[in-house]
């Protein structure tokens, strides 16, 4: 049986559209630097407000990848 090693690592994204582009942006961003990306948890969001509307969305991500061999 053959196994495999993954690392986690905790980015921040941020978008004025929506939590859904905060965290497409911060999946392709860390896709760009790291290898074998296999899956994101969405740990925290969190909104900007300004006069009473949203001006941001924001959310912290553990992205998980696979180590090389």
């Amino acid at each position: 049986m053959a196994s495999s090693i993954a690392r986690v690592t905790t980015i921040t994204a941020r978008s004025d559209v929506s939590f859904e582009d905060a965290i497409q942006a911060g999946v392709g961003r860390a896709a760009q630097t790291l290898r074998n990306v296999s899956g994101a948890w969405v740990k925290e969001q969190k909104v900007e407000v300004s006069d009473g509307a949203i001006t941001a969305y924001q959310v912290v991500l553990e992205v998980t990848f696979v180590l090389d061999d």
